[in-house]
This record gives structure tokens, C-alpha cells and sequence, in this order.
């Protein structure tokens, strides 16, 4: 069983920087056909903000388009999201998830908290 741990949250202004990442216990990329980040404000529904497939392109959502930066290290089974230009409205939880080919499911992590200060 593949496990996902988030970290690199935490409480920033509005206008700074964080990286989130996310490690995978095992070769993530090998059974997974995309990895990414979505995130859950309270009261709303879990949203996608960035994602990889296993080809290595990459989908992000038009709010964090020019802002955020998914990346992944494959040697490091490593999935990392740069955050910059952080506003008030980017805070939530962010949640690592993985869609397992062979489960036809997604897996997530536990979550990380990122709290933008205005």
C-alpha cells in the first residue's frame, strides 16, 4: 500500500511564498496515472489546483495558473507544488492525491494546512 505524506504548510501573508511536497512511499509513478494537488476550504468541495500525469505533463487550475508550479521528482518519488503570489483566497487544506491504475481510485494523503494573512 502506497502511502502519501504531505508536508510544508503553514501560515504566510498574503503575497508570500511556500513549497508543499509530497513524498510517496513507493514508486509512485510507476502506478499511478496522474498525481497531484487539490485542496478543500471549509464549506466547500475538494477542488484540483495541479496535477501530473505519469507522462509527466502537467494541468493547472486557471486560478493558480502564473502562481503555482507543480513539479515532481521521480528518483525521489517526490511530487512538490511552489506557491508564490499567495492571496487569502488560496487558504485550505491541501491534500497530495494519486489515481492508482490498478485500484481505479484515487489515494490521498492526511493534508497539510496553508493559511494566507491579509
Amino acid at each position: 500500500q502506497v502511502q502519501l505524506v504531505e508536508s510544508g504548510g503553514g501560515l504566510v501573508q498574503s503575497g508570500g511564498s511556500l513549497r508543499l511536497s509530497c513524498v510517496a512511499s513507493g514508486n509512485i509513478f510507476s502506478l499511478a496515472a496522474a498525481v497531484g494537488w487539490y485542496r478543500q476550504a471549509p464549506g466547500n468541495l475538494r477542488e484540483m489546483v495541479a496535477q501530473v500525469t505519469s507522462s509527466g505533463s502537467t494541468t493547472h487550475a486557471d486560478s493558480v495558473k502564473g502562481r503555482f508550479t507543480i513539479s515532481r521528482d521521480t528518483a525521489k518519488n517526490t511530487v512538490y507544488l511552489q506557491m508564490n503570489s499567495l492571496k487569502p483566497e488560496d487558504t485550505a487544506v491541501y491534500y497530495c492525491g494519486a489515481f492508482r491504475t490498478g485500484l481505479g481510485r484515487w489515494v490521498w494523503g492526511q493534508g497539510t494546512q496553508v493559511t494566507v494573512s491579509s
